[in-house]
């Protein structure tokens, strides 16, 4: 599902922890061909540290999907046009030994009473709204 909505809207690569996921018949039929038209990257979780550090000397926000007490709302953050986004383990969250390369952690606002979304969706509900920021943006900049 990811994958899908990375590559409608335009995110610029999905790294995924090992490019076999895509011989999965459940991982095709999901991403309807969508891993033929976005780049996709493989990182192993080894790597995955030395990754993020990467991308942050790049000049990437790397922003995870989590509730913490420093947590920003959905409604009311401000994605800076370099952003990573990091996603969870399912029913983990994001490994606590990745919290810390963090720069900023972001919440989706619930109403009720279970606590959490599936990774798929928390995922897809960021990429909207980081690419209705930057469409807001191109058009003020027009």
């Amino acid at each position: 599902g990811l994958c899908r909505t990375s590559e409608i809207f335009g995110a610029s690569a999905l790294v995924v922890g090992s490019l076999h996921y895509i011989q999965d018949k459940q991982f095709q039929h999901l991403s309807v061909s969508a891993e033929q038209w976005l780049p996709l990257v493989e990182v192993k979780p080894s790597q995955l540290v030395d990754y993020l550090q990467q991308k942050k000397t790049e000049g990437y926000t790397i922003i995870g999907v989590e509730q913490t007490a420093k947590s920003f709302d959905l409604t009311e953050y401000c994605f800076p046009e370099k952003s990573l986004l990091l996603l969870g383990n399912e029913h983990e969250g994001i490994p606590a030994n990745l919290i810390h390369h963090l720069d900023v952690c972001v919440e989706i606002p619930q109403q009720g009473i279970i606590r959490s979304l599936n990774v798929h969706v928390s995922g897809a509900l960021l990429i909207w709204e980081y690419t209705r920021q930057q469409v807001i943006k191109q058009k003020q900049q027009k």
